[in-house]
């Protein structure tokens, strides 16, 4: 089924092949995202410096795929999970500030049976359509501006300082300062857990 693809890149598929068991629908239109996104700001990809920022609004598959495509990885810093649940990303290019979201089009699913009629299921219809799809029929996007800027998202400076309230070390610009007293995010209110008792 790989070399089926006329869509996207070999090279892509081949990649994700390699991390996953199978290639999924949402692989897909991770690596058909952000091939858009490169297409739309006009940058060769996969990127090998870390000249683009992709905010991801959905982890797993799908931000494989978006950054097999691109060349943003989480362990390169070029890569933000925002938890939105949405098959969607923004991709900032940061020689020139530009951004733009593109997210998969709500009639994706119902196209994918009509270019694929006999596929054994929805699953397989997907799979392929997913590949063939005009991008324009596949997807939409809108140019964005970010609230808070790329460069303060980046924060390529690795300043250290220690949390006031727990001890703990912050790195790359993220703590809190309130009242002078320098917080981390959790200390500062802002945690995703909460502590069991005696610990």
């Amino acid at each position: 089924m790989l070399h089926a693809l006329l869509a996207v890149e070999d090279s892509v598929l081949e990649q994700l092949a390699r991390m996953h068991p199978r290639v999924c629908p949402r692989q897909i239109l991770g690596a058909r995202i952000g091939m858009r996104a490169g297409e739309l700001l006009e940058v060769a990809l996969p990127r090998s410096d870390k000249l683009m920022l992709a905010l991801v609004e959905m982890d797993g598959c799908f931000a494989d795929g978006v950054s097999v495509a691109t060349g943003c990885w989480f362990g390169r810093r070029t890569l933000r999970f925002v938890d939105y649940g949405k098959v969607a990303a923004t991709f900032i290019d940061l020689g020139s500030s530009r951004a733009v979201r593109i997210w998969a089009s709500p009639e994706a699913r119902v196209l994918a049976e009509r270019y694929v009629p006999d596929a054994p299921d929805r699953w397989h219809a997907q799979l392929e359509a997913y590949r063939l799809m005009p991008a324009a029929e596949l997807l939409q996007w809108c140019r964005v501006t970010l609230k808070v800027p790329a460069n303060v998202q980046l924060s390529a400076e690795c300043e250290r300082v220690m949390c006031s309230a727990c001890g703990e070390e912050v790195l790359y610009d993220r703590q809190i300062v309130r009242d002078g007293c320098v917080l981390c995010r959790p200390c500062a209110g802002q945690a995703y857990y909460t502590l069991e008792n005696g610990e």
